[in-house]
């Protein structure tokens, strides 16, 4: 069939095409027909370009012809054809000698593909084939993401073999945390504790991190500090792990006592500290990291962090200042875009979320669901209902984007604070997507707020019928019941509570003094 194929593009004409040349290529190549491939690559000198290169470099490799492949890719230099990224992972696993690779590992240095991840794991596969462990490690060392579990697998066997236990232990340990399996991770810290391999920093700071992977902060903790010497790295698992797992306090009070022990924090512990200043309204804070960053100036921009900063701001009402960070991001995706419409959507500046998401779509970005729930939100906050409807009907037809529970439940909350029960209740009737406790619970809101009883209770039987265990909804519905008078049915509602064993949680609230976020419970 495939020469078939041939023999039709050649009587077609479409033979000049460097997609068709490819496409042959890859077939016969594919096809264990390395033979047939070759007449296609050297009729077509006028055409070849990388990916033509890249077909026959990837055929030689896969068909065990290794020492052609060597060959097509000095060609390729010759012809001055440049290599790309898809091009060194073939040729890297066609090298058998330690001096070809050492070249080809200069050229990859050269054109500034060392820190891809599939080259960087080509190389580090090759060297341990090699069985040069000293050079896999430093490739490995070098990769910018090792998130790979069989990259790992590969790195702890090989040095297994030759006795590297302290790289062993801690790649197991990595590869533990990964997969988040919490009993082999204890295995392996009593392992490490047996062998004395526990006091190593290096040790310690994947065990804290595989910790803090598998949600055990308090275990994280106690290795922190029995650790005899920390370094930088021992800072920022110790902070993210308690980002990871929502204790802002600890994160804060955490970077206070780095800077006490004459650390400089770098972009990780950013990362993980402008996050709990948002979460705890922490403004003060959040402005002296913001000043670090730019007072630093980073070598790596991180969008990460700018994106956090963004956050902490709009959280904390400064919409201004969020505002001044976004204008100076030199990349604004639609993240970027999202989480300032949110801000001021939150803050209600309707009309300024709106003008932004008319930007955002001039830009040519394609608004996704968080977009409209922005968006939907900021409408229903500044009681925009017409606009906010408006955006509801043009999301599938306008712009590609189907309405999912999330945004009902805007628009619904959104006619509910401006009295339109009916119209809210005939769109929950008439949704696309079946209405879970979310929708729900937004329209038991808006009945609640303006006291209209009759709707309440049919939204309070569904979402206590969706949600049960949820302790909001029994409060939303009490307050109904006790405004109208009816306590029987509030002292009936407690005891199906208490029967239940649904709890009110505590509310909690934040306030600065002295530059330290102080946490209440409100009871």
């Amino acid at each position: 069939m495939g020469r078939g194929v041939h023999s039709r593009i050649i009587v077609c004409g479409h033979l000049a095409s460097p997609l068709s040349i490819t496409s042959l290529i890859n077939m016969y190549c594919k096809c264990y027909s390395v033979a047939e491939a070759m007449p296609v690559f050297y009729e077509s000198t006028h055409l070849h370009n990388v990916l033509i290169y890249n077909s026959m470099i990837a055929g030689f490799t896969v068909n065990g012809l290794l020492d052609e492949a060597l060959e097509f890719y000095f060609k390729m230099h010759l012809a001055g054809v440049v290599p790309d990224k898809f091009t060194f992972p073939c040729v890297i696993k066609a090298c058998f000698d330690i001096d070809d690779l050492k070249r080809i590992r200069g050229a990859i240095f050269k054109l500034g593909l060392d820190f891809d991840m599939y080259v960087g794991s080509s190389l580090v596969h090759c060297y341990l084939k090699l069985e040069a462990i000293d050079d896999a490690l430093k490739a490995f060392e070098e990769l910018p993401v090792k998130d790979d579990i069989v990259l790992w697998n590969a790195m702890i066997n090989g040095c297994a073999q030759i006795g590297k236990i302290n790289f062993t232990v801690t790649g197991v340990l990595s590869a533990v945390a990964l997969s988040g399996e919490l009993y082999n991770g204890k295995l392996l810290h009593a392992f490490a504790v047996k062998l004395g391999y526990h006091s190593l920093t290096v040790v310690s700071n994947v065990l804290i991190d595989m910790c803090g992977k598998c949600g055990q902060l308090t275990d994280a903790m106690v290795i922190f500090e029995r650790m005899i010497e920390k370094d930088i790295y021992s800072w920022n698992s110790i902070i993210s792990v308690h980002e990871q797992c929502g204790d802002d306090d600890g994160t804060l009070r955490l970077l206070k006592s780095m800077l006490a022990s004459g650390f400089e924090p770098d972009l990780v512990t950013i990362t993980a500290a402008v996050p709990a200043c948002a979460s705890l309204s922490a403004l003060m804070q959040g402005r002296e990291i913001h000043g670090y960053m730019i007072r630093k100036v980073f070598d790596t921009p991180n969008e990460t962090s700018l994106l956090n900063s963004i956050i902490m701001y709009t959280k904390c009402g400064h919409t201004k200042e969020a505002q001044c960070v976004f204008d100076n991001m030199r990349i604004r995706d639609v993240a970027s875009w999202n989480i300032l419409i949110m801000g001021y959507g939150m803050q209600g500046h309707g009309d300024k979320a709106l003008d932004l998401f008319s930007q955002m779509c001039a830009t040519e970005l394609k608004p996704d669901e968080i977009s409209f729930v922005g968006i939907l939100s900021a409408c229903s906050h500044a009681g925009f209902v017409s606009q906010g409807q408006e955006l509801l009907a043009a999301m599938l037809p306008r712009y590609g984007v189907p309405p999912l529970v999330e945004h009902y439940a805007c628009v619904v909350y959104m006619l509910g604070r401006a009295r339109q029960f009916e119209e809210a209740y005939k769109l929950i009737s008439s949704m696309d997507v079946k209405p879970n406790e979310v929708v729900w619970r937004a329209f038991l809101n808006a009945c609640t707020l303006h006291g209209n009883s009759e709707l309440a209770e049919i939204a309070a039987s569904n979402v206590l019928q969706l949600e049960p265990e949820h302790c909001g909804n029994y409060v939303l519905v009490s307050n109904i019941y006790g405004a109208s008078g009816r306590y029987k049915e509030v002292r009936e509602l407690r005891y199906t509570m208490k029967q239940q064993d649904v709890k009110k949680l505590p509310g909690r609230s934040w306030v600065e003094q002295s530059n330290l976020a102080m946490g209440y419970v409100l009871v």
